[in-house]
């Protein structure tokens, strides 16, 4: 095997991270930086280059602010995220630490300005409504909401505390909308709130910034650990359609059991031998602040007298689950709320996306804010890099992969982001040259097309 000379290079400036200007290009999409001009500064680096330059860390995988110091001397670090100045790790860690509130709300709307500039498509699902021949199809833009724990288990940082998953940890609640997973925000709360508490500020929030995306009809789905009036009321007042996981608190499980046998409107299965489900359908009057409100609730009881290994059971095994709806039992029956409800689960891979290929499940600050602005300037990374996966690695030209509807983060990142190119610079011309044999080169130059029209 022929030995490689290893050397540096004194004049050529090669970077292993060409996709940082991708998301330069994205950033110029937003007022960001116009935005930020607004905060007052005395003296130092401006708010946007802090801002910018910890954005262009996330996007790359990085969330710890010591990641900053390897960059100071990247010229092309600062020239793809358009900075005039990259700031020092500690510079960058204290002006988030000071600004953290202020910033934070800007942040926010870069992340819906940048969505609208870009014309992010809301991939919706459709509702088969009407039990006739013919029955109507509807497009629903789904928003699912879901708490979702950090472990940040062995740290004094502020705000950390026991989760419901059996660790010391933050549990931020986030909101994605339609099948693509734009995450419309993420706002940290400590690790021992209940995710039911203060859901209405969250929903007074994240509505309007769903309905400005998306020109479908909205339909949320949440968890059992949102199953109050409260969240039912805010629902049935905004006109938004919901489907909630109904959390049976102490049932009579015999009872259910029976209700169901003499109920007329109950539908029975029996998927295998040994087991026997039923569904119906409920309308229950809530009364809340003064208020009567009606609501359909999907039951579904099942009982087990074998389980799936064959064996017969002494005491049958019954198993009761619910769902609140606004849709009507007349338009969609009890099989598509359930169906409906089950494609919630895939707001976990969503989450992952954030812990792991962002890196900010164990968040690099000991402040409550600093770490909510943290989570802040995720949510723009997560949905510049989610458009440029939807956009460039989903084409006929794109590396060659398994077909699918959008790529997981991480697979931007090893795809675009982490592409190496020469910069050149040739009187007052910058550009990037790729291999011959970069198989990205297609991808990569059409994204950039695209964010930066010649």
């Amino acid at each position: 095997m022929r030995r490689f000379e290893i050397v540096q290079s004194d004049t050529d400036v090669i970077t292993s991270h060409s996709g940082l200007a991708l998301i330069g290009r994205a950033l110029q999409h937003t007022h960001l930086t116009r935005d930020l001009a607004d905060i007052p500064l005395r003296h130092g680096i401006s708010h946007a280059d802090c801002v910018g330059s910890y954005i262009g860390l996330l996007a790359t995988g990085k969330s710890d602010f010591d990641a900053i110091e390897s960059r100071r001397g990247d010229t092309f670090f600062k020239t793809a995220l358009a900075l005039k100045d990259v700031p020092s790790a500690p510079s960058l860690r204290q002006r988030m630490d000071e600004h953290a509130a202020a910033m934070i709300p800007i942040v926010d709307r870069a992340s819906i300005d940048f969505l609208r500039a870009v014309d992010a498509e809301v991939t919706p699902v459709i509702v088969r409504q009407g039990r006739g021949l013919v029955p109507r199809k509807v497009r629903y833009a789904v928003l699912d909401i879901d708490v979702t724990p950090f472990d940040n288990s062995r740290t004094k940082k502020e705000g950390v505390s026991w989760t419901y998953k059996g660790f010391d940890g933050y549990a931020p609640i986030a909101a994605y909308l339609g099948e693509d997973g734009w995450c419309l925000g993420l706002e940290l709360r400590p690790g021992s709130q209940h995710s039911q508490a203060e859901i209405g500020h969250f929903l007074e929030r994240i509505l309007p910034r769903a309905r400005a995306l998306s020109r479908h009809r909205l339909l949320a789905r949440l968890d059992a650990g949102n199953d109050a009036a409260e969240t039912r009321a805010i629902f049935n007042d905004s006109g938004d359609d919901f489907i909630l996981k109904w959390n049976p608190r102490k049932q009579d499980l015999v009872g259910w059991l029976k209700r169901a046998e003499t109920e007329a409107g109950a539908i029975w299965t029996r998927p295998r031998e040994g087991k026997r489900v039923a569904v119906l359908s409920q309308t229950i009057e809530e009364e809340f602040r003064g208020r009567t409100r009606s609501f359909r609730r999907v039951v579904r009881v099942t009982e087990r007298t074998i389980d799936r290994d064959g064996h017969k059971l002494l005491v049958p095994d019954i198993a009761l689950e619910g769902w609140w709806t606004s849709l009507p039992e007349v338009l969609v029956d009890e099989e598509q709320i359930i169906a409906l409800y089950r494609a919630h689960g895939t707001s976990e891979q969503f989450h992952s996306e954030f812990k792991t290929d962002l890196d900010i499940e164990r968040l690099p600050s000991g402040k409550f804010a600093t770490n909510d602005l943290v989570l802040a300037c995720a949510v723009l990374a997560y949905n510049i890099l989610r458009w440029i996966g939807i956009k460039g690695l989903t084409s006929s030209d794109a590396p060659v992969r398994h077909a699918a509807k959008r790529r997981r983060l991480k697979t931007v990142m090893q795809e675009l982001m982490y592409l190496a190119a020469r910069v050149v610079e040739s009187g007052r011309r910058l550009g990037l040259k790729f291999s011959t044999h970069c198989p990205a080169f297609p991808s990569f130059q059409a994204m950039y097309d695209r964010l930066c029209p010649s």
